[in-house]
């Protein structure tokens, strides 16, 4: 058995690289893996990536086990109508959940607790329960409705992890600058890594 379930969540905010990048280190790690994903985010990842995601789950589960070859069990793929899919239901939640990217209209609908589709269920699910909700928003500029959102859900233990990559590691490339983000992500949800030197270690 994995030692840890995570369920990631992309939507259609601008950022999908970060999300499935998110996904290969995750499994890469021996991490179960839940995805969730939007119509909006098929789009963005059109847009972004020149990828057509596949609109079916299961033909999206086949896709990502190709692209990252992860451990049999370890990745399964879930419609956002999909009721009785694990994350919906408190009585088995993962340990852990991320929305990466977040959109606005996910993120206040998180916040309203409104749960009309399993991505908004499955994060109403973590916080109920306690578990560990990262949201990555990317918007800009963010409005007084957007912070208050925010403001709203870390009070609420949430932790808001805008995509926001430091230069002090001297990035190379767009990867490199990903790759500083999905390490964040990674520490918030207690997942080991080595994308990145830690501060204060011997960049060599």
């Amino acid at each position: 058995m994995p030692s840890q379930t995570i369920t990631v969540a992309l939507t259609g905010a601008s950022g999908l690289p970060y999300g499935l990048r998110l996904i290969e280190c995750l499994l890469a790690a021996g991490v179960r893996v839940w995805v969730l994903y939007s119509q909006a985010a098929q789009v963005v990842a059109q847009q972004e990536m020149n990828l057509a995601l596949p609109s079916r789950p299961a033909a999206f589960q086949s896709w990502l086990e190709e692209q990252y070859q992860p451990a049999e069990g370890l990745l399964r793929v879930y419609g956002r109508e999909e009721w009785f899919a694990p994350p919906a239901s408190g009585s088995n939640p993962a340990d852990a959940m991320v929305v990466c990217p977040c959109s606005m209209g996910t993120l206040a609908a998180i916040a309203a607790g409104s749960s009309d589709n399993l991505i908004e269920r499955a994060a109403d699910v973590s916080i109920k329960e306690q578990r560990k909700l990262v949201l990555v928003p990317r918007e800009a500029p963010l409005s007084a409705i957007h912070l208050e959102n925010m403001l709203k859900l870390a009070r609420l233990g949430v932790c808001i992890l805008p995509p926001s990559p430091g230069f002090y590691t001297h990035p190379q490339s767009v990867q490199d600058m990903v790759d500083f983000v999905v390490a964040r992500i990674m520490d918030q949800v207690g997942v080991a890594h080595s994308l990145l030197p830690r501060w204060g270690e011997d960049r060599a």
